[in-house]
C-alpha cells in the first residue's frame, strides 16, 4: 500500500502481490505446514502508481495470488468441467500507465518525468536516446499511447506503453531472434525478456504472441524446459482462496492463468504467468496435458 497526502487528505494505492516458490527451489513438501515468506515488496510498488482517478481505484487486491505449493492433481468432474470461470469487468483490462505519483494526481497534459522505460521507449521511436525526458519526447510518446489507447496518454515512459510497444514489435514475427526451439510438436514459448508468450508448431505460430505478466525477482518463473502436467479451468489457491482461471500447470506451482486486472502492474507475479481473461481462455483452447513448454530470459526489473 502506498499512501499519499493531499490537500489534508490521505489517498490510498493499493499494489498488492502474492506468493511462490522462489528461485532455484525445488517443488515444496506437499507435508510442510509453514507458508513462505513474501519478498519485500521492492523499488517499483513505491514510485509508480495506476494513472487513473483516485476515485476510481479498486478497493481490493489488484494481484492474483498465484499458488506456492504444487497443486493437487485430480480429475475434474464433467459438472466443474462444464462451469465457465466468470467473465471479468469490462474496465479490467484497459491499458492504464502507471505513473509518477506527481503526475497521478495532477492535470498533467505532458508529463515532464523521466519515464522508468524511458531509454528503452526512445530507441523504439527513434528519438535522440539520452535517458532524460524533453518536449519532443513527450510529443512522440504521447502519440503512440492515444494510438493504442493508453490512459493517461501523458507521454510518461512507463510500464504500459514499453510492454505495448514491444508486442507490436513481436506481432510479424515472435521468435525472429530464434530464441525459443523450432519443434514438429507444440511448444509454448514464454519469452521473459519480452513478457510475450505464444506458441508455435514447427515455424508456424498458432497462438499469440500475447502480453503477459511473470515472476518477480526472488520469485522468477522458472527457465528451461518444462511440460503441461496438469489442467484445472476452475482453478482456485489452496493458500488464498483466490481463482485462478483456465490454469495450465507446468513446473510446480507454476501456472499459465488469467487475472481478472492489468498484467502491466509494475511488480510482476509470484512466479505464475499471468495473462488476460480472453488470452487464458484461447490459450486452454490451444494446449493439451503433454505439450512442451520452453521459458528464457529473466523479467527486467528497474
Amino acid at each position: 500500500m502506498i499512501s499519499s497526502r493531499i490537500a489534508g487528505r490521505s489517498v490510498a494505492v493499493l499494489l498488492a502481490g502474492a506468493v511462490l516458490l522462489p528461485v532455484g527451489s525445488a517443488s515444496a513438501d506437499p507435508g510442510e505446514s509453514v507458508d513462505p515468506v513474501p519478498p519485500a515488496a521492492g523499488p517499483q510498488s513505491a514510485e509508480l502508481v495506476p494513472g487513473v482517478p483516485v476515485t476510481l481505484l479498486p478497493l481490493s487486491r489488484m494481484d492474483t495470488p498465484d499458488q506456492a505449493l504444487e497443486p493437487k492433481v485430480y480429475t475434474p468432474s464433467d459438472t466443474e468441467e462444464a462451469v465457465e470461470p466468470r467473465d471479468a469487468p469490462e474496465e479490467a483490462y484497459d491499458a492504464v500507465e502507471y505513473v509518477d505519483p506527481m503526475d497521478s494526481f495532477g492535470d498533467s497534459t505532458c508529463s515532464e518525468e523521466t519515464g522508468v522505460r524511458q531509454r528503452e521507449v526512445e530507441r523504439w521511436l527513434k528519438r535522440p536516446v539520452d535517458g532524460e525526458q524533453s518536449a519532443a519526447d513527450c510529443r512522440a510518446i504521447r502519440a503512440f499511447q492515444k494510438k493504442h489507447r493508453i490512459k493517461p496518454a501523458i507521454g510518461y515512459a512507463g510500464p504500459t506503453t514499453w510492454a505495448t510497444m514491444q508486442l507490436v514489435s513481436a506481432r510479424d514475427n515472435p521468435n525472429a531472434e530464434r530464441k525459443c526451439p523450432v519443434r514438429t510438436y507444440r511448444v509454448a514459448c514464454v519469452d521473459l525478456d519480452r513478457q510475450l508468450v505464444w506458441v508455435q508448431t514447427g515455424k508456424d505460430v498458432v497462438f499469440g504472441p500475447v502480453p503477459i505478466r511473470s515472476g518477480r525477482e526472488g520469485y522468477g518463473t522458472r527457465n528451461g524446459w518444462h511440460k503441461v502436467y496438469w489442467r484445472h479451468k476452475n482453478h482456485v489457491s489452496s493458500l488464498y482462496k483466490s481463482p485462478m482461471p483456465y490454469s495450465q500447470f507446468f513446473s510446480g506451482g507454476q501456472a499459465f492463468h488469467g487475472v481478472y486486472g492489468s498484467i502491466f502492474t509494475p511488480v510482476g507475479s509470484m512466479g505464475c504467468v499471468n495473462m488476460g481473461l480472453k488470452e487464458a481462455r484461447k490459450l486452454w483452447g490451444v494446449l493439451k496435458k503433454g505439450d512442451r513448454v520452453y521459458v528464457w530470459g529473466h523479467r527486467p526489473e528497474k
